[in-house]
């Protein structure tokens, strides 16, 4: 078969001892039944339980289609997956979580959509099996993504999808420091599609994403992928300043006009006043200050991630992707 035809599975991993026991047992009966070439890129993204202790034992057993990357600290999911496309070799990639929230035994789903044309396939989680917070937390970055950076895509937070090796090749070409691989992937696709997928209960462990994080995650996605914010903010002064000052007409033309004397005590009037503008320039502030944290982090220029060791390579291999890297 041609090298195209080959298949490349980046997972990150973090703190999955209790999941990683049943990852590739279910995995690898999937992958063998495709009939063509593939290979697994297990990303360790710096876990602090035995999650690397396995992932080792694994690139012993499996080294001659198996890979393992060993980041030198926790860098986060995103950076984590973009560290294992630095390694891929197979025509097309797919992204899976270690979790099996989202079953291995959907991937051929993904790859027939990609073997009809399509760059890059997205699942969408039909019947969730997560918590009403996480479903409703989803829901509002989907919705907030979609309406700044005009990207539609129904299911962001799924992270089974498919990615031909040239959107890959063009990812991989990106060197900013925050990003999101979905919206990056859409950016770079001349033909994108989603289709659905199972999804399954979380069995073992914890999500990762916790409201702060996922409150992070979307001011990445806003400031990363749009000047929206800061046109929605300048937008917004204009209708503020034009309501502050029709405000001041109405108040002079009952005061000379119509000869009212109310406002001469209105003290709690120019209180409500001057904690909306007060509220719309500390917004305004903020929205301005995660741009100006986003061009610090690029000046900056530290990496993305680090990676420490790669098990399961032949020498020769080996060093041929290090030089390449």
């Amino acid at each position: 078969m041609s090298e195209n035809r080959k298949v490349s599975i980046v997972i990150p991993i973090y703190n999955e001892e209790a999941n990683l026991p049943h990852l590739l047992p279910r995995l690898l009966p999937v992958l063998d039944q495709l009939k063509r070439p593939y290979e697994i890129i297990l990303v360790d993204d710096g876990s602090r339980d035995e999650s690397l202790s396995i992932l080792k034992s694994y690139a012993e057993k499996y080294g001659d289609r198996l890979r393992v990357i060993e980041l030198s600290r926790n860098f986060g999911q995103h950076p984590a997956i973009l560290a294992g496309f630095k390694y891929v070799s197979g025509g097309t990639v797919v992204t899976l979580d270690a979790d099996l929230q989202n079953p291995p035994e959907e991937i051929p789903k993904l790859l027939a959509r990609m073997d009809e044309g399509y760059d890059v396939v997205g699942g969408i989680r039909k019947a969730r099996q997560d918590s009403l917070f996480r479903k409703w937390a989803s829901r509002l970055v989907n919705k907030v993504t979609v309406l700044i950076t005009r990207m539609h895509l129904r299911d962001y937070g799924c992270m089974l999808r498919a990615y031909s090796r040239e959107v890959i090749d063009q990812i991989n070409r990106c060197e900013e420091n925050s990003t999101f691989i979905p919206a990056l992937g859409l950016l770079f696709a001349r033909r994108p599609t989603e289709i659905e997928v199972e999804h399954a209960a979380r069995t073992a462990g914890r999500s990762k994403y916790s409201l702060y994080k996922l409150i992070r995650l979307n001011f990445d996605l806003m400031t990363g992928f749009s000047v929206v914010p800061l046109q929605l903010f300048t937008l917004f002064g204009f209708v503020v300043a034009a309501g502050g000052m029709s405000f001041g007409v109405y108040l002079l033309v009952r005061r000379f006009v119509l000869l009212r004397q109310s406002e001469a005590e209105g003290v709690f009037t120019l209180f409500a006043l001057a904690f909306v503008v007060m509220g719309v320039l500390m917004a305004g502030i903020g929205i301005v200050g995660e741009y100006i944290g986003r061009i610090y982090q690029e000046v900056r220029g530290r990496p993305r991630f680090s990676v420490r060791h790669v098990y399961g390579l032949s020498e020769k291999r080996k060093s041929q992707e290090e030089v390449q890297l």
